[in-house]
């Protein structure tokens, strides 16, 4: 008799463990649902989950539940151009035709004639011309304007989407997780700040005073009587590689304890993220999908993912296989 009652109590357990197992799947499903079951979003979960329960010898609070996410090839398509780019490149375009004495400029001349394998042919100084002569001159009113027009009207010339909808489903999932969970979410670009600000917090649902990019300087005048501040043509912060922690420092105070990035630009946010004393998650996106988006990594003269992947593998930071790991990439209308 006692033998048999063993039996009805292993077998109890066996069950119960069997029930707790599949009740563990069935929630992780609801959790990231344009995620597949994949390592990468185990990973994930399993970090949120242990950092969160009071219980846990890995609790943090939240007041230090801080996330940074790059912005370009992280939350949204970096290819074939930066979107910032392309935005400028535009904007230069109306800048010709109102004053078409501009095509005496090279550059502009063959932005004039879309001439974009000469435009590209240009390096970072051309291009830096580009951005300075499209973003400068203006008041920060006057800017914000002109890329509330782009984003809400222009078209990614290979998707024919607006490029506010060519953003990653997945990861908006994943902020939306992060937040139930009290974290802090930070965007922490390469890209301007001013750029970014007039739509990332309706895009993303980041406040903008949570969105940390490239700065240039700034002037205060007053005009008609009303203070402005004026662009000027100089960088005031470059927020990539080395200046992603200064930048985390200087505006937000706190480690992160979870950076997610894609390229060797943000290998430095991932490495001051790994130094946190709490415990700390290390995300790289890497771009795999042919079909549905870009594939590059190693050898892209766009979001290069190099050093930070050989860094990622040899330290077991979470790598997301975007073709693999991910059912949809951008939100379904």
């Amino acid at each position: 008799m006692e033998k048999l009652y063993i039996v009805f109590m292993l077998l109890g357990l066996l069950l119960a463990c069997k029930e707790s197992s599949e009740q563990v799947v069935e929630k992780n499903k609801e959790i990231l649902p344009s995620w597949n079951d994949s390592k990468s979003k185990a990973e994930i979960i399993s970090f949120v989950e242990k950092v969160t329960k009071q219980a846990s010898p890995d609790f943090v609070p939240v007041a230090d539940r801080v996330a940074t996410f790059d912005n370009d090839g992280t939350l949204w398509t970096e290819q074939p151009i930066y979107f910032q780019l392309a935005f400028a490149i535009d904007e230069a375009k109306a800048m010709v035709f109102k004053n078409p004495e501009l095509k005496k400029d090279s550059i502009f001349n063959a932005i004039a004639n879309n001439d974009m394998e000469t435009v590209m042919k240009v390096g970072e100084a051309g291009l830096g011309e580009i951005l300075m002569v499209t973003h400068t001159g203006m008041n920060t009113d006057q800017f914000s304007k002109s890329v509330e027009n782009w984003i809400n009207t222009a078209k990614h010339p290979k998707t024919g989407k607006l490029y506010k909808e060519m953003i990653f489903q997945p990861m908006l999932e994943l902020i939306n997780y992060l937040k139930k969970n009290d974290f802090t979410i930070y965007i922490v670009s390469g890209g301007g700040s001013d750029f970014m600000r007039p739509w990332a917090e309706e895009v993303y649902g980041i406040s903008k005073d949570n969105i940390i990019g490239t700065t240039l300087k700034l002037e205060y005048v007053m005009d008609g009587g009303e203070p402005k501040l004026k662009i000027l043509p100089a960088i005031g912060f470059n927020d990539d590689k080395e200046g992603k922690p200064m930048a985390i420092h200087q505006y937000i105070g706190r480690k992160p304890i979870a950076a997610f990035g894609n390229s060797d630009g943000d290998l430095q946010m991932l490495q001051w993220t790994d130094s946190n004393l709490y415990p700390s998650l290390q995300v790289y996106v890497r771009h795999t999908d042919s079909n549905r988006e870009w594939k590059y990594d190693r050898d892209s003269h766009i979001g290069k993912l190099d050093k930070g992947l050989d860094e990622a593998l040899s330290k077991g930071w979470t790598v997301i296989d975007m073709e693999h790991d991910w059912k949809v990439i951008y939100p379904e209308k």
